[in-house]
């Protein structure tokens, strides 16, 4: 497999690595997690106008028909800089809509996510759901030609600045997804932020009506675009480590201790040196992640994603965990960027399934063929 990126994703990289080291850097992102807001407009405008709101959608509403491996080394950008605004839910969202979604529906909505007018987020996680997909309580009753959606979802990320959730519900035993309004009669959030900076939001819905153009898919779609979804995470999670092991390889050469820098300490040289390989051998699962988004075989994609999913999520454990360590008491506190990267690290081997729950996932496949 070729692991380097071509020009076209390299040129792209470096334009919104430009963008991030010019606006988006430790202070800038400070006043961004302070505001009541939470996300800056005119950086996501800026985003917009980089084309990277449109990279995974079709040429023909507006975007440059990427896949995932395209869309990698930008999350792995965003990773780097800690990116608080909703790119990857709104990116998902229009996937759904995308592969799930009508013709109209596709006309109607693709060209607002790429043109930056319109924020998507993945309304899903329920009360004693962990993470299986198929598990959702909410329900969309049938009523005349629409439906009426009662339940509650929690922990929906983004879910604040969302203009439409996609939301998981049951039609009898069948499970469906569908879009409603972030203003819709009967939707009420509770918000706060997250762990990482991200905001996000409990939401309940109480006979909440939606038109029967409301619909952009089914399990099998969930299950095709939280993958597609998991991918880009773990592209992100590349990032963020690379440039964790940067910033703790700069303080052990610079942090003195017994007249010498603490780099020079074999035993901390050696835990440096176990923070890149992980790094490293992560790059290489996200990769092949994102590689099995082109293929065909909806098992194979399953196995790959879980594979990828369950190793980066122990990496970037060990490596938030280790770079926190070797900054010692400082690296806990907001005022040093290190401890933002632990937070989103931790937070990311959490979304779409932590390493445990992937782990299981793969042993089942691998018994499920071995019978």
């Amino acid at each position: 497999m070729n692991f380097e990126y071509t020009e076209e994703q390299r040129l792209l990289a470096e334009s919104v690595r430009r963008f991030l080291a010019r606006d988006y850097g430790f202070d800038s992102r400070a006043r961004i997690l302070a505001s009541p807001e939470g996300m800056s407009a005119a950086a996501w405008s800026e985003l917009a106008g980089l084309g990277l709101l449109g990279l995974g959608l079709p040429a023909e509403y507006g975007g440059f028909g990427g896949g995932a491996l395209d869309l990698m080394d930008v999350m792995e950008a965003f990773g780097e800089a800690l990116v608080l605004e909703p790119y990857l839910s709104t990116v998902v969202g229009a996937q759904f809509i995308a592969r799930g979604g009508t013709q109209e529906q596709r006309e109607k909505l693709l060209p607002a996510v790429a043109q930056g007018a319109l924020k998507l987020a993945l309304a899903h996680t329920e009360r004693e759901s962990r993470y299986d997909l198929g598990r959702v309580a909410t329900r969309a009753q049938r009523e005349g030609t629409g439906y009426v959606i009662d339940g509650e979802k929690l922990a929906v990320v983004d879910g604040p600045h969302a203009d439409k959730l996609v939301v998981t519900a049951r039609e009898g035993d069948r499970l469906i997804l569908l879009l409603v309004d972030a203003g819709s009669p009967g939707l009420r959030q509770v918000r706060a932020a997250m762990l990482d900076g991200h905001r996000g939001c409990d939401v309940t819905f109480e006979a909440v009506r939606v038109g029967p153009d409301a619909v952009v898919g089914d399990l099998q779609v969930l299950e095709e675009v939280v993958d597609f979804a998991t991918a880009l995470v773990c592209a992100e999670a590349v990032g963020a480590m690379r440039y964790a092991n940067d910033t703790t390889l700069e303080y052990l050469k610079t942090r003195k201790q017994f007249g010498q820098p603490i780099g020079r300490f074999q035993a901390l040289q050696h835990r440096m040196a176990d923070m890149t390989i992980k790094a490293v051998e992560a790059r290489s699962m996200a990769i092949l992640a994102a590689s099995a988004m082109s293929g065909t075989d909806a098992d194979e994609r399953a196995r790959r994603v879980a594979s990828a999913k369950a190793f980066v999520g122990q990496a970037a454990r060990f490596v938030g965990q280790q770079a926190i360590q070797l900054h010692g008491a400082i690296g806990m506190t907001d005022e040093l960027v290190v401890s933002h990267w632990f937070k989103r690290l931790a937070m990311i081997d959490m979304t779409f399934g932590d390493a445990d729950h992937h782990l299981g996932r793969v042993s089942d496949m691998i018994l499920a063929e071995a019978s």
